[in-house]
């Protein structure tokens, strides 16, 4: 655009020069009109090489202004993948510190899932250990149960313990009659079978839970058994 306006102002020039020369032709002589014209042409040859110079310009200035166009839309291409860089960062540190998160919430589940563990593997330990020391108490108890009442007491499945009473039918002397005992998971005595069944077993099993007791329980259900046995036979 430049460079047209250029070529115009050039021709306007051109044209009043020309102008010029045709009243200059009327009023001076030959000789005045020949100096007159070399210096036209003079100027014409100025005029020619300034404004290819000025157009030169001109064009190596719209180059350079197309060449910053072109740095500014490359900056501000740069400029948006630098933006979108910076997002797409934030969203992975966003994701992070989410992960992170997790992360520790599930680090502290464990962590209270393992001591809540421990404390159950301690109650079972605990109850284990009683109920292991209360059936050494009761095989210790053995030889006075068998010399005193004609009892038998043998360990039988699953830590359980049963007791066979003997000498308590006059007619049958041999004739065995037994309960099984247990200790449950909450550390207390629990009567598991009984034979000839006893209405009374319930009672005498809550009683040695209450007075723990041990030896009252198994001298009232020997009696409970001569009672049946006496009744029976009559």
């Amino acid at each position: 655009m430049a460079t047209v306006k250029a070529e115009d102002e050039i021709t306007l020039v051109e044209r009043e020069m020309k102008e010029f020369w045709a009243e200059l032709k009327g009023v001076y002589g030959t000789e005045q009109l020949q100096q007159t014209l070399a210096l036209r042409d003079s100027c014409k040859e100025s005029l020619k090489v300034l404004s290819e110079k000025w157009a030169k310009k001109l064009k190596e200035g719209d180059l350079m202004i197309d060449k910053i166009q072109e740095y500014r839309n490359e900056i501000l291409q740069q400029n948006k993948h630098i933006s979108e860089n910076q997002e797409q960062l934030t969203e992975i540190k966003s994701n992070l510190n989410h992960e992170e998160e997790q992360k520790k919430e599930l680090t502290d589940s464990i962590q209270e899932l393992k001591e809540e563990l421990m404390k159950k593997k301690e109650v079972v330990s605990s109850k284990n250990k009683a109920a292991k020391e209360r059936v050494e108490r009761l095989c210790k108890s053995k030889e006075l149960f068998e010399e005193r009442l004609g009892l038998e007491i043998r360990r039988i499945h699953d830590e359980q313990l049963q007791f066979i009473f003997r000498h308590i039918d006059h007619k049958d002397p041999d004739k065995p009659y037994v309960f099984t005992l247990s200790i449950n998971d909450h550390g207390d005595y629990e009567v598991t079978s009984c034979t000839p069944p006893l209405d009374c077993i319930a009672e005498f099993q809550q009683k040695v839970r209450e007075t723990n007791n041990f030896s009252a329980f198994v001298a009232n259900i020997r009696k409970a058994f001569t009672a049946l046995s006496y009744k029976q036979s009559t």
